[in-house]
């Protein structure tokens, strides 16, 4: 799969996420994070890493957003630390629906 825009938006987390995540994007904002061109394994990688250290320290919240074209608006989302999302097409009008 060809590299895809994605995003990462960080709430109240410990440090080490904003040095771990400007390794492998550019914090655009404080806590905002985006890469133009990120690899689906790279993707994986970074969401695995977040997630463990997430699961430890069940400490703030991250959001992170890609392109997807299977999904509903072409977009994807992975939630940890809030409730989980889903985009939801309602006649051409995307809505977002908390599971």
């Amino acid at each position: 799969m060809p590299a895809q825009t994605t995003m990462v938006i960080t709430r109240d987390v410990e440090a080490r996420y904003r040095g771990f995540l400007t390794s492998v994007m550019l914090e655009v904002a404080p806590g905002v994070y985006v890469s133009p061109q990120m690899s689906t394994g790279v993707r994986d990688r970074v969401w695995a890493v977040v997630t463990d250290w997430w699961s430890t320290l069940q400490r703030g919240s991250l959001v992170m957003i890609w392109r997807d074209k299977g999904a509903a608006g072409s977009l994807r989302i992975e939630t940890l630390g809030e409730p989980a999302k889903e985009i939801i097409d309602a006649d051409g009008v995307l809505l977002l629906k908390r599971k």
